[in-house]
Formats: structure tokens, C-alpha cells, sequence
């Protein structure tokens, strides 16, 4: 018998997530999850009306395919996979993992050319821009133990979280996203030694309520590609590749990062960085207000909507949030403000808008946690 849980989830994901229409195709490509959420997708989706498609996917058979591919090889199965992607009208991408550090190791060299010749033109190009996507995690115990949860309590968390109201949670994010298209300046202090100003005058800000991501909670834009100066110190650790960042703080000057720090693994951070021009400029700028993810767990799908939070990213800028910044990067980093993770605040044009994770203006109190709730 199928969880009914899992039911629920793939209607959302086939109806509200993708919002497929009859005719349409919807790829579900499924990375290491079991049987029964691929098949509920399939049945959510033939009772839309829409074409179902699974590709079934292995984590470490696609690590024994990343670490020695050469072009040739990356560009004739980003051809076939982008061929493939710009048949279907949604996406759904849904991973699980018994191993999260399952691509660690893989040389900076190659991880960048798997970065350029397949997941650019599939995803960054393809997928991001011409489909209407999802992509979320499945519960596992590795994510479990990252949580530092039982298996079954993290079944439950993730249940609860990834089928939050998000018609709710949307009619107080679009509050928000229009408070940012009225904003020029933007100014994050604390903790630590954050203090960071910048611009996102004329960038569109788009609220995310269970449609790209799931969990969701979040509206973003991007700073005003040269703006940016000042320093932020990010408390919340990050898995890039494969390799663990803690402590990240970064330095910028007119847009461009000239100076970063971690507690380890500098030199990989700052590879990263090197990966091309635009890594180094920030693509995205968002705020995260899920009333239910308030920890981290080193799974960026879930610790960008952390109550209280906000992340900044270097690297690639969206389509519908552009800011002229192109890289084969996109690393959300991200800074919880609550009190117990060190408070900060939020000013747009010089205005006190949120303080230590809470929204302060009458607009917005809806959107803080309790209110989102109730």
C-alpha cells in the first residue's frame, strides 16, 4: 500500500507545482527514490491529462560517468538530454541520495566542464527557461542524520513542510515581492562583521510558493550586478560539490567578490569562485520565511527557505531576475538572522524591515512564522 503522503505530494507536484494541462509532457527524472513516488507522479499526471516520462536515475553510476567524461562524451549526452528536455513542457526533478558527499573528489577541472558541457545547456538553459520545473529531495537517512533526527521524525518533517498551504503562504509573499520592486537600496547587517549594501532597482522580484521548489518560501531578485560592497559572513554550512563549507565570508567591492574566507577548505571555495567571470558577481538575491524549516541541514533546498533567513549567491543570475550576470555557477550561501544564530537586519531605502528573522513593518507581519501558521 502506498503512503498517502506520498499521494499528496505528487498532486501537488503534477497540479500546483507544474500546473499541467491536458497534452502536456512532464519529464520526472528520479534520482535514487523508490518506486512509488515515480508511479504517483505517473498516475497524477495521466488523470491532468498530461504525458508522463520517468528517467530513472543512479547516483553513483552518475558519478562514474562525471569523474573522467571528456568533451566529446559531455557534449553528445547534453545534446540528447537537451533534445529531450526541450520536448516536455514541465519537470520534475526528484532526488534522493544514500550519500550526500556522493560527488566529492571529483577534480575542479572536471567539475567544471561537466558544469559547462551538460548541466548548462540541459538545465540553465534548457529546463530553467522553457519548462515549468520543480525539483525537491527525498527523505532518506542520510538527510535524516544531517538533521539530526530518527528516519521516521524526518519523514514527518518533510511531509509536513513540502505540503505547507502555499495559497496562503503566497497571497502575504506577493506583499513582499512588491515592497522589493519598489526598493533601491538594500542593506544587510549582522552577525558577525556582515555589513553589505546594494541595489536592485528595476530587477523584477519574484515570490516562490511551491512552484519551482518544493519545500518552498522564499521571494528573490538580484542586486544591480556592480552595486554590491561590504562584507557577509554566511552561519550556515553548505555542501558544494560534494566538499562542506562552514563560516564562508565574503568581501566585495563594485559587484566583485575580492576576498573569501571559510573555516576550511579555502582554496577549493575559492576555485569555485575562479570557475569563470561571473562567479565572482552575484546572480540572486533572496529572503526565506517557511514557518516550519527553521535549522539547517546542509541541503540548500531546504536551509534557503529557513525562516528568518536569506541567502546570496554567487554566480548565475535567473532569466526572469536577470542582472547581466552569466556563470557556470549558481551557489545559493546562506544567513540566518534569528537571535540564536546571532540576530541582523534587513533595511530597504534606509527602512528597519525586518529585525533578528522578523518581519517588522505592518505589511509584512503576516508572513513572519506564527502568523503563517495560525
Amino acid at each position: 500500500m502506498i503512503d498517502p503522503r506520498v499521494s499528496k505530494l505528487a498532486e501537488l507536484l503534477i497540479n500546483h507545482s507544474c500546473r499541467l494541462q491536458p497534452g502536456e509532457h512532464v519529464l520526472i527524472e528520479a534520482f535514487d527514490v523508490p518506486e512509488s513516488i515515480a508511479i504517483e507522479l505517473v498516475r497524477a499526471a495521466r488523470r491532468a491529462g498530461g504525458h508522463p516520462h520517468v528517467a530513472w536515475r543512479n547516483n553513483r553510476v552518475l558519478r562514474a560517468l562525471n569523474e573522467s567524461a571528456e568533451d566529446d562524451n559531455l557534449i553528445v549526452w547534453g545534446d540528447y538530454d537537451r533534445y529531450r528536455m526541450a520536448k516536455m513542457q514541465a519537470y520534475i526533478g526528484i532526488r534522493g541520495t544514500e550519500n550526500v558527499s556522493e560527488m566529492s573528489g571529483i577534480d575542479d577541472e572536471q567539475a567544471k566542464r561537466n558544469a559547462k558541457q551538460y548541466a548548462r545547456p540541459v538545465h540553465a538553459e534548457q529546463r530553467v527557461n522553457h519548462t515549468k520545473w520543480c525539483v525537491l529531495r527525498w527523505p532518506t537517512p542520510s538527510m535524516a542524520q544531517l538533521s539530526q533526527l530518527s528516519t521516521e521524525a524526518f519523514e514527518d518533517f518533510y511531509f509536513d513542510v513540502c505540503t505547507a498551504d502555499y495559497g496562503k503562504m503566497r497571497k502575504e509573499a506577493l506583499k513582499l515581492a512588491d515592497r522589493m520592486n519598489r526598493t533601491d537600496t538594500v542593506r544587510l547587517a549582522g552577525p558577525g562583521d556582515t555589513d553589505l549594501t546594494f541595489s536592485i532597482k528595476d530587477i523584477p522580484s519574484i515570490e516562490c510558493c511551491g512552484y519551482a521548489n518544493i519545500p518552498d518560501g522564499e521571494c528573490f531578485t538580484a542586486p544591480v550586478r556592480e552595486s554590491v560592497n561590504g562584507v557577509i559572513h554566511f552561519n550556515t554550512p553548505t555542501i558544494y560539490n560534494g566538499i562542506t563549507f562552514e563560516n564562508v565570508r565574503l568581501e566585495f567591492k563594485d559587484g566583485k567578490v575580492i576576498d573569501a574566507g571559510a573555516e576550511q577548505n579555502v582554496k577549493e571555495l575559492n576555485s569555485i569562485l575562479d570557475t569563470d567571470e561571473g562567479a565572482r558577481y552575484v546572480g540572486e538575491f533572496a529572503i526565506g520565511f517557511h514557518p516550519d524549516i527553521l535549522h539547517p541541514m546542509k541541503d540548500v533546498l531546504f536551509d534557503e527557505k529557513i525562516a528568518g533567513s536569506l541567502h546570496f549567491t554567487p554566480g548565475r543570475a535567473y532569466e526572469d531576475a536577470f542582472n547581466g550576470n552569466v556563470s557556470e555557477i549558481h551557489w545559493d550561501l546562506v544567513l540566518i538572522q534569528r537571535p540564536e544564530y546571532g540576530g541582523g537586519e534587513i533595511h530597504f531605502d534606509d527602512e528597519l524591515i525586518r529585525k533578528d528573522g522578523l518581519f517588522v513593518v505592518d505589511d509584512l507581519k503576516d508572513l513572519n512564522p506564527e502568523a503563517l501558521k495560525s
